[in-house]
């Protein structure tokens, strides 16, 4: 297992954290590992917006509502760009 040391946390963001841990029954450091690994998870699952138009090919095929598809594509790219 890899150790990673966390220089100038702000006091009010650990404390914060060490409140959370509390809530959930879990240590500090055990509440920050579950943090890391469900943003990283996060990370994992998010896919690019050109799935969205192959999904939605598959389930219209030559008869998808073409502004709908843009306007959804539209909204994905913009999340994207927001990351």
């Amino acid at each position: 297992m890899a150790v990673l040391n966390v220089r100038n946390l702000p006091a009010e963001v650990f404390a914060r954290l060490r409140r959370r841990a509390a809530k959930a029954g879990r240590s500090t450091e055990a509440e920050a590992r579950e943090i890391l690994i469900a943003a990283c998870r996060e990370i994992e699952m998010r896919r690019p917006a050109s799935d969205l138009q192959n999904l939605v090919d598959q389930l219209y095929g030559p008869a998808k509502p073409r502004r709908v598809v843009d306007s959804l594509l539209d909204a994905r790219r913009q999340e994207t760009a927001k990351e």
